[in-house]
């Protein structure tokens, strides 16, 4: 899906009507509209299919340089689920029942702590293909900054203890790892470094937005991490298409529509088809 937009173009962000206190008068009370370098008043109309991407994204996608793109790396539409409740299991996994299934999930670079808007489209369906069984989801505790090397290597750090102390402390909890964007790096990570055994408990891999690039690698400064054969058969490793982190592509936007091309529903079809 490639969305077009011109360099001075406003794009509207909503629109509201209000009523006068006093007179009882409607009338339209312009909000926020975005050009290059200025506001102005006017919030979008909600019809304009634009207006399913963050003005954020829209605006700076049109403004920032390459460089300065990278560090939005994973945040094209975080404020899309922004209303979304995160649920994050407690970091014990002795400390509540074990769960029949457990997702460790990875969000991307600058989006806010919990598993981020791709990362929790991901969960949402999966959790409605799971036929009643109980599902917790552990958020990654990692920075998911653009100091790439030094994030993706504190993210699997986090990540790596979480799935080995629930592999020891619920041997019978199915484990989902996914990650998007840098996430999906610091997924890629731990599946190099645990012990073997650990992959007995994990039912399934889902990576979204999976950098590897030859840009990507220019962001990190040094080879990425990639999927370990132990795990490679029960891993889907998605990209939409045009998406310059995990492709040589070019459509910046593209790294943000996981959720409305259906790839996140793709992904979660497949773990649960594993679980």
């Amino acid at each position: 899906m490639a969305v077009f937009i011109g360099g001075d173009d406003a794009v509207p962000l909503a629109r509201r009507r209000t009523t006068g206190a006093r007179s009882g008068v409607k009338r339209d009370v312009p909000l926020v509209y975005f050009r290059a370098g200025q506001q102005s008043a006017r919030r979008p109309d909600p019809r304009n299919h634009l207006s399913n991407l963050p003005y954020e994204t829209i605006w700076r996608v049109q403004k920032l340089n390459t460089r300065r793109l990278a560090s939005f790396l994973g945040v094209a539409l975080a404020t899309t689920w922004a209303s979304i409740a995160v649920t994050v299991a407690i970091p014990s996994a002795a400390a509540e029942p074990c769960p029949d299934v457990e997702v460790i999930f990875a969000r991307g670079t600058g989006e806010a702590p919990g598993v981020g808007g791709t990362g929790q489209a991901f969960v949402d369906s999966l959790r409605a293909q799971t036929g009643g069984k109980s599902v917790s989801v552990y958020a990654v505790n990692y920075p998911a900054s653009d100091d790439f090397a030094n994030s993706i290597a504190a993210g699997a750090g986090d990540a790596s203890a979480h799935v080995q102390s629930t592999a020891a402390n619920c041997p019978n909890t199915r484990m989902v790892l996914g990650g998007y964007s840098q996430g999906a790096s610091v997924t890629d990570s731990i599946t190099e470094t645990m012990p073997p055994e650990v992959a007995d408990h994990v039912a399934a891999v889902a990576v979204l937005g999976n950098p590897k690039s030859a840009y990507s690698t220019s962001l990190v400064g040094g080879p990425l991490p990639v999927i370990s054969p132990l795990y490679a058969p029960k891993t889907i490793d998605l990209c939409v298409q045009d998406d310059p982190f995990c492709s040589e592509g070019g459509n910046w936007i593209a790294h943000g529509f996981y959720g409305f091309t259906g790839l996140t529903a793709k992904a979660a079809a497949f773990a649960a088809g594993r679980l």
